[in-house]
């Protein structure tokens, strides 16, 4: 282990940092066994560091580009405070270094695997480390069909919902070129005068359905789960990222908490269905030599306060400033709808910024002035 390093850490989906060694290694019960009944399991190191994980989340399999991040987080675990702190990215952050017409951030890990296997997350982690400042030490990619069958496999999660969601734009898995009845010719000559996703969304709506969740408690399964975390169009305040990336904690808190609870850890068969589901769905640079480490810590931090912070456009209606302006609709941004930083394309200082204060404990409030 490199020495400037301290003992690795856990990231977001703490569980899910637990379940790559069932799905990495096939002496997974010996660690098992230490992890429950040793009582003086001891880190290689005696002060941990802090650590950075990048989590990414791809729909893989069938889904509309498979290779593309819809989920990018990074996981800064502070083992000296017990604290995770999780960084969120929209993944449609515009990264001007990246190669092609498409430069949003959810395309690096996918570039990165077209160039050679395991560039996906080399490209990944120096994508953020540009947009955060933050080093990224190790990296985990999760497909959705894994996390999916995972949380079935665990028996579900049990959550509060803080307010009812509705999404009337949720895609359908499947059906996303779909032509929902209309010839060629006038899906051509629609899209091309017409670009608001708003818009797309109304004339091809049976690519959609209705997503709706009550307030309150409530048991998710796997797709209710996936569905409630990849929300991004709901109503009443729940279409930002801000809303997004506080429905994610919930999840992530959830299933750490299933996952480290005994009728899992100490049960065979779900440890053995869990790694067959896993085996496949998991892409990470951790090495093995490293696993111990991993599943050490996870149970010292099983604890830890987990905060979240959003790099988004902010909240018009509760006056929160955000770091991200919508880019014009023009060439330069290959008539997508993008984000880039308010103080310009490019420009990730204030980012940088915010998140060494945050990380600092500091308040760090945001100005209204792109500029200050």
């Amino acid at each position: 282990m490199p020495k400037n390093k301290a003992i690795i850490a856990i990231g977001v989906f703490v569980a899910i940092l637990v379940l790559i060694v069932i799905a990495k290694t096939a002496s997974f019960y010996p660690f098992l066994f230490q992890l429950i009944f040793d009582k003086e399991v001891k880190l290689k190191q005696a002060e941990p560091s802090k650590i950075n994980v990048l989590i990414l989340g791809i729909g893989g399999g069938s889904h509309d580009g498979p290779n593309l991040t819809d989920t990018i987080i990074l996981a800064n675990i502070d083992g000296a405070k017990n604290k995770v702190t999780l960084t969120s990215i929209p993944r449609d952050l515009w990264i001007p270094v990246l190669e092609g017409g498409n430069k949003k951030i959810n395309e690096a890990y996918a570039k990165g695997e077209v160039k050679r296997k395991g560039g996906g997350i080399a490209l990944s982690e120096a994508v953020v480390e540009n947009v955060t400042g933050q080093p990224v030490d190790y990296a985990v990619r999760i497909d959705f069909n894994g996390f999916v069958r995972a949380v079935d496999i665990i028996g579900g999660l049990d959550i509060i919902v803080d307010k009812t969601l509705d999404d009337y734009r949720y895609p359908i898995s499947g059906k996303e070129d779909d032509t929902c009845g209309f010839s060629e010719e006038d899906i051509q000559a629609f899209v091309a005068t017409e670009s608001a996703e708003q818009k797309l969304a109304e004339k091809f709506s049976c690519r959609y359905k209705h997503l709706h969740f009550d307030a309150g408690p409530q048991h998710l399964d796997g797709e209710m789960a996936l569905e409630f975390v990849r929300s991004r169009h709901g109503v009443n305040g729940e279409g930002s990222d801000f809303a997004r990336s506080k429905r994610q904690q919930k999840v992530i808190t959830a299933f750490k908490d299933k996952i480290f609870s005994a009728q899992t850890l100490i049960n065979p068969a779900k440890i053995l269905s869990l790694y067959d589901i896993l085996k496949d769905s998991i892409d990470t640079n951790i090495k093995q030599e490293e696993f111990d480490d991993f599943i050490r810590l996870a149970q010292k931090m099983k604890d830890a306060q987990i905060t979240s912070l959003v790099i988004d456009t902010g909240d018009e209606v509760n006056d929160r400033p955000g770091l991200l302006d919508e880019a014009p609709y023009k060439e330069e941004y290959n008539f997508l709808s993008v984000l880039i930083p308010r103080v310009g394309n490019g420009d990730f200082s204030e980012i940088h910024q915010y998140i060494d204060c945050r990380l600092s404990g500091g308040e760090c409030p945001l100005t209204t002035n792109s500029k200050n």
